[in-house]
């Protein structure tokens, strides 16, 4: 290491940590898709994200090296089966990479703001544009083929208003009827509802090849509890009239042979578990209905017990990799003092 050399911050060796676990593991299903899609146009998506993903463990392992980290476990060949048969419809591969990708732009757009050294920082703005490069390709694939599912529409505002009552706010009231929902709030169900769709297909799934009974029936919960956000998400919306987007055409096979392996099905569903606390979060601070703000709360901690207990199987089956953390000065004093 040379004199002029700038150590990482222990918020670069999260960011790097948790950058390689997440490609690390998307390389690896996005092998497996390489291995079962059939359109042409879907397939060239599915070959951009994994080269992506590919390249990002590259560069990574490189940096890992440069800075004499020990380089994370993460997925390897070993967690993924790429001659099981097909697990998923070829529409839910490019809505599984469309929505994977919004996930990145918004892990990235925080690792940016993370970073201090440049080198760092031009890598994740780096992946930022390469992630929504990745989204618009995947929007124009979905958009051709009557595949995107739009966001609800309006009327057209004819002016321009202020609110004149704090009742605008209250979302709960006996005597009087509940103000109808805004744009704002309509766009965050919206996608909070097509975020839980991908979710619960993508546990069933799960669900249906992993091997392990506890994974099996942690799985079936999550896949309980995407499917209920997504109803309470579209009685919302039908309750003042707005359509609830209808998903496009994607399933999953009848197939149980296992893709994955239990430990890294374990860990998407824990990284998709934070990405939509993360978007709850978001969605109850945008609305301003109260009645919302509290739904999201609710869900919200539904979501975090539900991880937690994901996190307590993946620590008994030792399938929890650990963060880099500092030193326990406490132990440390202690076994200066046994010597």
């Amino acid at each position: 290491m040379t004199k002029n050399h700038i150590q990482l911050t222990s918020a670069e060796i999260a960011i790097i940590w948790t950058a390689y676990m997440n490609d690390s593991m998307s390389k690896c299903v996005l092998n497996y898709f390489q291995h079962i899609v059939g359109d042409k146009d879907i397939r060239r998506i599915v070959e951009l994200a994994y080269n992506t993903s590919s390249a990002h463990i590259e560069k990574l392992t490189e940096l890992y090296q440069v800075e004499k980290l020990p380089l994370p476990t993460g997925f390897t060949e070993e967690d993924v089966n790429v001659n099981a048969p097909r697990l998923y419809t070829d529409p839910f591969l490019l809505q599984y990479i469309t929505h994977m990708a919004r996930v990145g732009m918004l892990a990235y757009s925080g690792f940016i703001t993370m970073s201090a050294r440049v080198d760092i920082k031009r890598y994740f703005i780096k992946g930022l544009s390469e992630a929504a490069d990745l989204f618009a390709k995947c929007t124009d694939v979905l958009l051709e083929k009557g595949l995107y599912v739009r966001a609800p529409k309006i009327p057209y505002p004819t002016e321009s208003s202020f609110v004149d009552s704090k009742e605008y706010l209250s979302g709960f009231s006996f005597f009087n009827k509940q103000r109808p929902i805004n744009a704002i709030e309509i766009s965050h169900l919206y996608m909070n509802g097509l975020s839980n769709d991908i979710g619960s297909k993508l546990s069933l799934s799960f669900a249906q090849t992993c091997q392990n009974e506890e994974v099996e029936k942690w799985m079936l919960r999550g896949r309980d509890i995407a499917q209920k956000h997504v109803k309470l998400f579209s009685d919302i919306l039908i309750k003042d009239d707005v359509q609830s987007p209808v998903s496009s055409d994607i399933s999953v096979t009848d197939s149980t042979t296992a893709p994955f392996s239990d430990k890294l099905m374990m860990f998407h569903m824990g990284l998709l578990s934070a990405a939509g606390t993360g978007n709850y979060a978001t969605s109850a601070a945008a609305s301003q209905r109260t009645d919302l703000v509290i739904a999201y709360e609710r869900l919200s901690l539904e979501i975090a017990l539900y991880a937690k207990d994901g996190a307590n199987i993946m620590i008994r089956n030792g399938w929890m990799e650990q963060p880099p953390t500092t030193v326990d000065k406490d132990e440390l004093i202690k076994n200066k003092d046994n010597k």
